[in-house]
């Protein structure tokens, strides 16, 4: 019994650590980053902002069954604890817990750039680019657990400039702005996955023509919208 107890207990452990991933990166028409959504067990999303700020967070019905094109998502009606007036004035009304998940936040003893930002959910550490890194990406997450991720630096292209480059192993590209006028800044491609674009003087223009909406590079979910 008590070896039965021991793996039980492993078990869980396992399944807390490794249930918090990227889930899926959503990129709007124009080229940016809507949204970095991180899976939580009980098919909890949270959703960030490029700058790693909890935009919302709930339950995803749709998981396992269709996509949630329209992001929308339930209450979420387990456990949910928030840092009290008692703790670091960074902390104070944050969410704290969602369900057995620890969320953490840098402190403010924390230099200024990284106070009251996330730290951490679960297992996943959140690392970002400080003020002193290029301004076109100063201040956008630099990391997510084991995933890097990068953004165009101001010394790029003028279209580029702080838009999502890379994510881990995975590169993405754009369309320039000598493009025809309807796609360009879209997304050219994630990975090995290419898209093509309507063009002005075709009917649909600026709607995808070809490529998929939803792509998986990698291990990461891409939702490319085409507004």
């Amino acid at each position: 019994m008590k070896k039965i107890f021991l793996v039980s207990v492993t078990l869980v452990l396992c399944m807390a650590v490794f249930s918090q991933r990227i889930s899926k990166i959503t990129i709007t028409g124009t080229g940016m980053v809507n949204d970095i959504v991180v899976g939580l067990d009980e098919n909890i999303q949270v959703y960030l902002s490029k700058e790693g700020q909890i935009t919302k967070w709930g339950f995803d019905r749709f998981i396992g069954y269709q996509e949630n094109y329209n992001d929308y998502l339930e209450p979420y009606v387990g456990r949910v604890e928030y840092y009290s007036e008692n703790e670091d004035a960074a902390l104070r009304g944050k969410v704290k817990y969602i369900g057995r998940t620890l969320l953490t936040y840098y402190p403010s003893y924390e230099m200024e750039s990284l106070r009251g930002k996330l730290k951490s959910i679960g297992s996943l550490n959140m690392g970002y680019y400080l003020a002193f890194d290029d301004k076109a990406m100063a201040g956008s997450l630099k990391t997510i657990g084991q995933q890097t991720i990068a953004w165009y630096a101001s010394y790029e292209n003028e279209g580029l400039r702080g838009k999502l480059k890379a994510v881990g192993p995975t590169s993405i590209a754009y369309y320039g702005s000598f493009e025809d006028k309807a796609f360009r800044g879209k997304i050219k491609s994630i990975g090995s996955n290419n898209f093509i674009y309507y063009s002005s003087s075709e009917q649909y223009s600026g709607s995808m023509k070809s490529g998929a909406s939803f792509v998986t590079a990698n291990g990461v979910k891409f939702y490319v919208r085409n507004y």
